[in-house]
């Protein structure tokens, strides 16, 4: 699904990403974790052309991103994305966001949209908000509504850059419960950067853990939270047990 052979990232004369061969097979959720600008945000980026890579080979869903003639607007229609702040339209209501893509992109018949759409929002608890603005609602239930939305399009693939970071701490849960049921509920391929370690340890497979635009260890969970192969990987963890 996923496969970065030797790539090479730089901002400038800032080298972003080192080195970084990587694969993520269909059906796999695998976490990226890790201190602050160590990669991790970027690293999820590039796998849907966000960020561009200078070398190596990024494939994703047999798409070579490191080709010039790579349309990336055929690729995105199968990997959805859920950001750190929820990029809802503010003039449109919840119902009306989520329907945006599948009626523009994927020209699914109306009837067709709205009710996957209101089944979408069954399934994150806010049908009951379909007609609300953005503005009507929390935090929480935004970013609740953003992953609805990644789903409307049915992407294979699902990219998760720090959903949790810009929500009060009381309404984390009940966007990383739904995280957590999509995950399980499906064989669809999640890609998920985030610093919640104890949600990394329920909804991974593997743990990703990147220091200094590197990838240091690539681990089955338990084995990584268990018993750390670097001692970098164990310092990190020492320090978020710790505090």
């Amino acid at each position: 699904m996923i496969e970065f052979h030797d790539v090479q990232k730089y901002y400038g004369q800032f080298h972003a990403l080192h080195d970084i061969n990587l694969e993520i097979d269909q059906g796999e959720t695998v976490v990226l974790i890790g201190p602050s600008g160590s990669g991790k945000s970027t690293l999820a980026r590039t796998v849907n052309g966000l960020e561009s890579i200078q070398s190596g080979q990024l494939i994703v869903n047999n798409h070579d991103l490191s080709a010039k003639k790579t349309d990336l607007n055929i690729l995105r229609r199968d990997v959805g994305m859920v950001f750190q702040h929820f990029n809802l339209y503010a003039n449109k209501t919840v119902l009306e966001n989520i329907m945006l893509a599948p009626r523009i992109v994927g020209h699914v018949p109306e009837e067709e949209n709205r009710k996957s759409a209101l089944k979408l929002l069954q399934m994150v608890g806010l049908e009951s908000k379909a007609q609300n603005k953005p503005s009507q609602i929390s935090g929480g239930q935004q970013q609740r509504v953003a992953i609805a939305r990644s789903l409307a399009m049915k992407p294979k693939l699902l990219l998760f850059d720090e959903p949790t970071s810009a929500l009060d701490p009381e309404m984390i849960d009940d966007v990383l419960q739904v995280i957590k049921k999509i995950t399980s509920d499906s064989d669809m391929t999640s890609l998920i950067v985030t610093h919640e370690m104890g949600f990394a340890k329920e909804v991974a497979n593997r743990v990703v853990f990147m220091d200094e635009g590197r990838i240091v260890e690539d681990d089955k969970t338990n084995s990584f939270f268990e018993r750390p192969q670097t001692e970098r990987a164990q310092q990190f963890l020492s320090k978020i047990i710790t505090h």
